[in-house]
């Protein structure tokens, strides 16, 4: 589905199309192993082509049919393909086609994105839609250090990097706890 409507609409940059398994769909199902086993909730923010919301919402239908997966996308044409794939795949994901600040408090446990923004915006947008004690997922790349570092100027946070499985210098950024930094 992805080449198919991507000529037409962008979901993915058309030199990535030629390793979409490795650059998309892998990268995306690496986070799923995170999903804490109590969570019932995933929001996916910026999800675009459905990466890495589609793939988690494919392997919950299976793994974890009790997760409710979320997939925010304001553009309304990648908004209608995603909505598109969850009816061809059977999926029971929800697709909100508005940007994320417009949107009242999801109170997820998981919220993730992926090539969105830096990691001081999305800690804003985590703020915002996780309940507490959620966990934020970010993928990031080869820059993923001098991001944390960035962040860190603004928010206090326990942050785990892992290896990304797919990209050898990117890093999967995991955050339990953050806080807005107290100011001197």
């Amino acid at each position: 589905m992805v080449r198919q409507w991507n000529p037409a609409i962008n979901l993915v940059s058309r030199s990535s199309l030629t390793d979409l398994w490795g650059r998309h769909i892998h990268d995306s199902a690496q986070l799923f192993q995170f999903c804490p086993a109590l969570a019932q909730s995933w929001v996916d923010v910026g999800s675009g082509g459905g990466f890495p919301g589609l793939v988690v919402s494919i392997l919950a239908r299976e793994l974890r049919p009790d997760l409710r997966v979320t997939l925010v996308e304001s553009d309304l044409r990648k908004a209608t393909f995603l909505r598109q794939a969850v009816r061809t795949l059977h999926l029971s994901a929800d697709v909100q086609s508005q940007r994320i600040e417009a949107i009242p408090g999801l109170q997820a446990d998981v919220l993730s994105a992926r090539a969105l923004a830096p990691l001081e915006a999305l800690l804003a947008i985590a703020e915002r839609h996780l309940k507490p004690g959620g966990l934020a997922i970010f993928p990031k790349g080869e820059r993923h250090a001098e991001e944390i570092a960035e962040a860190r100027r603004a928010w206090d946070m326990d942050i785990e990097a892992h290896p990304s499985q797919s990209q050898p210098d990117a890093a999967i950024l995991i955050i339990k706890r953050f806080e807005r930094a107290q100011k001197p």
